[in-house]
């Protein structure tokens, strides 16, 4: 072998020993560069908005959300509060008190309470209804307060008979001797009443009957027709 043939062997040779040296290297740098670039992009894959998506063999079944029905509370019916209708005054179920006031006639007492003017006389012994004075206390009776019953009147009363007569409302000594031709004295005397005002509803009186001469009513009249006409 001539002298120039081995010192090209001796290069080829040496550029095979240097090529061998550097393969190991520029495959650990790839390497290295292929890790770094790897690195990246997970890095900026884990810290990106929109991150890029995983290979469809990586990915796990994203579990379909089940929609649950919440039940809505069952809404409140309202209430209707019914407005009352301003009642009328009642009418007392038993005796009651009531207390006069100014302006009070036995007339307005009694439509205020729904009863009758004789009832209100007769619970309360009036005889005479203008005799009513403030704060005077009077028995407002139950409407169904029964009058007392009126005294039978026989027949074929003779003058100075003597009869039982129990007083209703309105009556007096005077009216009760006009009924039977008696007198007002003869009953306050017969009854021993002093005051002759002082009688009440229920009480029984003894009248004696056809005692006085009935008194007359006298009618006026006007002139005649015949009258009028001679005029």
């Amino acid at each position: 072998m001539s002298e120039a043939d081995s010192d090209a062997a001796e290069v080829i040779e040496a550029y095979r020993k240097r090529r061998a040296r550097l393969t190991p290297l520029i495959l650990g740098g790839l390497a290295v560069v292929l890790l770094i670039v790897g690195v990246f992009f997970v890095v900026l894959w884990l810290t990106g908005d929109s991150p890029p998506s995983v290979p469809g063999f990586l990915a796990s079944e994203t579990p379909t959300a089940t929609t649950t029905n919440t039940p809505v509370p069952p809404t409140a019916t309202p209430t209707i509060t019914e407005t009352l209708e301003p009642s009328l005054t009642p009418t007392p179920e038993g005796p009651i008190t009531y207390i006069v006031e100014s302006g009070d006639t036995l007339s307005s007492i009694a439509e205020q309470f729904g009863i009758e003017v004789v009832q209100l006389m007769a619970a309360n012994n009036i005889t005479d209804a203008n005799q009513l004075f403030v704060n005077d206390e009077l028995i407002i009776p139950a409407t169904d307060f029964e009058l007392p019953t009126k005294t039978p009147i026989p027949d074929n009363l003779f003058p100075g008979q003597e009869i039982q007569y129990q007083v209703e409302p309105g009556d007096t000594l005077e009216t009760i001797a006009s009924q039977f031709n008696s007198t007002a004295e003869a009953i306050a005397e017969r009854n021993e009443i002093e005051d002759p005002n002082d009688i009440g509803v229920g009480d029984v009186l003894i009248v004696p009957v056809n005692i006085a001469t009935p008194t007359p009513t006298f009618t006026p009249r006007g002139p005649s027709p015949t009258a009028i006409a001679g005029s």
